[in-house]
């Protein structure tokens, strides 16, 4: 379906972290998928999304939307906001092309979701401009805290919104109505809000957060920063980005 439209006192918790940010040189891309559980067209989409991320040099990030939630099934992840990001992409682009499964490379190309090759193509398009992904961001968790570092730019460089993304790296969803009734599509590294940690002027900039402030309920278990370009309302290019996935493990001797 191609539419196009517009620490608990009871016990100590250590966390166990895989930090990918430590273990490479930084991504090449950043790529947002907006799908929706309403949508026959999207589980191809999703599976491919669960691909691209094992490959430690993509972030790759769910982004379900509600749009099709009146074709009779309300999508369970789906944020509002995701779909006014969408629209956002599309209003800047000047193309007015909201469709699923849509995939944003960079903050800047769309293409189909399931079409391996076009986004493939369409990471190489976005580093033509040498602000896509040009900034180091390091994202890791220690101690209960989750700390977001970004190297200061050499002048001229742009700024842009520091945003923290706490997610669920899977979640296995059983559609009970709509185009994809009874199937089960997992869908992974899914958005579950937004938060502006900043803005990104130029020098060396560092932000701590507490994890329990992240780990609200029991499905978080990773994060995303982004760096980008433009505001909420106007999202322009990714200049940077890092992924962290993270657990809880109790230690209270069982």
């Amino acid at each position: 379906m191609l539419r196009r439209r517009l620490v608990s006192a009871a016990f100590v918790a250590a966390i166990v972290i895989t930090s990918h940010g430590v273990s490479r040189a930084g991504p090449k891309a950043v790529l947002e998928l907006f799908t929706s559980q309403g949508c026959s067209s999207c589980p191809p989409a999703d599976a491919l999304l669960g691909e691209l991320a094992n490959d430690n040099s993509i972030i790759g990030l769910s982004l379900p939307i509600d749009i099709w939630d009146y074709l009779g099934w309300e999508d369970t992840l789906a944020l509002a906001g995701h779909s006014a990001r969408q629209r956002d992409y599309a209003e800047l682009r000047g193309d007015r092309q909201v469709y699923t499964p849509q995939m944003v490379v960079n903050g800047s190309v769309h293409v189909l979701g399931s079409d391996r090759d076009a986004i493939e193509r369409a990471v190489v398009q976005t580093k033509h401009n040498t602000a896509v992904m040009s900034l180091p961001v390091l994202v890791s968790a220690d101690g209960g805290d989750l700390t977001v570092t970004i190297k200061g730019a050499p002048d001229g460089e742009p700024g842009g919104e520091v945003w923290l993304c706490p997610l669920s790296t899977a979640v296995a969803v059983a559609i009970g109505r709509g185009e994809n009734r009874g199937h089960t599509v997992t869908y992974h590294n899914v958005v579950r809000s937004w938060r502006k940690l900043g803005n990104f002027e130029g020098a060396d900039s560092t932000w701590t957060i507490p994890l329990a402030q992240i780990e609200k309920d029991s499905s978080i278990d990773g994060a995303a920063v982004l760096v980008q370009e433009g505001s909420r309302e106007k999202p322009g290019v990714i200049l940077g980005a890092d992924f962290t996935a993270f657990r809880q493990l109790t230690t209270d001797g069982r």
